[in-house]
């Protein structure tokens, strides 16, 4: 889990470096197009197990959600401070819940309750509506939480019939495709540079997904979960050295009462596992 996060800030990184040098329909297209090769391994087995009918359906609404979710990503990073974009994105569970709850018919206790009303407060000690000047980008990251939040819902439906490779896999595939016609539209010639840069953030965001699926078969989720809140660290740490982006204290804090919230959900949705009720939910991640 410590590897994931630092992969992830590392997409963060190479997404703010490239800037306004790409727009950002561009960047995130090249991020996905890029990525295909670490599809080829399994493209044997999704050829084999292509799915069809009403799961086929499920993929296509899920990369058109996903894609939503990527274009404001990249948007907003390229707006607002690396450590508020990785605080705002630890809601990406908090809204799974609350997702699960309206969709699925999952009970909301008292407790879930509780802690998803810790999280919504880490993200108003986060954003300071009132206090100070909201910048587009913080609402295009809360944006993201949300679609994420509900590609990953439905992600969760496609688990018992289809493994994490075609899962993966399609997903990649239907983002690449669905950002196609917005990279088009805004197209500039990239320069080695920027394609190498791109090259490296699909890299990081593969290896985070990798290495966060590790850490899922190695512990479970309540003690994984925890390690997460450093990828704030880093991002914070990244931010100040890479592109003078000062600690900002309500952050830290707002972050960390965030993935407090999270942590308590994802022990809680443990426990139910282990009782055979509910499936532990996503974890946050990058694009």
């Amino acid at each position: 889990m410590l590897a994931s996060g630092l992969c992830f800030v590392g997409v963060n990184i190479g997404v703010k470096w490239v800037g306004d040098g790409l727009p950002p329909q561009q960047s995130a297209f090249l991020r996905f197009a890029l990525g295909l090769v670490y599809v080829l391994p399994v493209a044997g087995l999704l050829v084999r197990d292509l799915p069809r009918g009403r799961d086929l359906r499920l993929y296509a609404i899920r990369g058109a959600v996903h894609t939503v979710g990527v274009l404001l990503w990249f948007y907003g990073i390229t707006r607002i401070k690396l450590a508020e974009v990785s605080a705002l994105l630890y809601l990406t569970p908090i809204f799974v819940t609350m997702g699960a709850a309206l969709f699925l018919g999952e009970r909301l206790k008292a407790r879930r309750l509780l802690a998803i009303a810790a999280g919504i407060l880490g993200a108003l000690m986060i954003l300071r509506p009132g206090v100070r000047e909201l910048d587009p980008g913080h609402l295009a990251v809360l944006g993201t939480a949300v679609f994420f939040g509900a590609s990953y819902l439905i992600a969760k439906g496609l688990t018992g019939r289809h493994g994490p490779g075609v899962i993966v896999a399609m997903l990649s595939i239907t983002v690449t495709v669905g950002l196609i016609p917005f990279a088009a539209a805004v197209w500039v010639t990239p320069t080695w540079d920027q394609l190498a840069i791109m090259f490296a953030v699909a890299s990081f965001a593969t290896g985070g997904h990798y290495a966060m699926t590790r850490a899922f078969q190695a512990a479970p989720v309540s003690v994984t979960q925890p390690a997460a809140f450093l990828q704030l660290v880093w991002a914070t740490l990244f931010g100040w050295v890479l592109f003078m982006e000062p600690p900002d204290a309500f952050v830290i804090a707002g972050g960390a009462v965030i993935v407090a919230a999270v942590s308590f959900i994802a022990w809680r949705e443990a426990v139910a596992h282990r009782r055979a009720a509910t499936p532990a939910s996503d974890q946050a991640a990058g694009p």
